[in-house]
């Protein structure tokens, strides 16, 4: 049965593998999920990150403030 879900493959160091092998168990979930989990939350980091930056930059002296209603009307 084929699946929908896009598959990759990837390369880990032994310490990596240990460290997922290692969470995976502790949660009683299968290495695979885990790496997807992981790979979510890295992936929201980012873009806080992102957006972070994005705040930093147009919070300045003098910005003009944008109300919550404005803004999402």
């Amino acid at each position: 049965m084929p699946t929908t879900k896009t598959r990759i493959n990837i390369s880990l160091s032994s310490a990596m593998e240990k460290a997922l092998t290692t969470l995976a168990r502790r949660d009683n979930i299968p290495q695979a999920t885990k790496a997807v989990r992981l790979l979510e939350t890295a992936i929201e980091l980012e873009e806080d990150q992102v957006w972070d930056a994005l705040a930093k930059k147009r919070d300045t002296k003098g910005a003009r403030f944008v109300s919550h209603e404005s803004a999402w009307a």
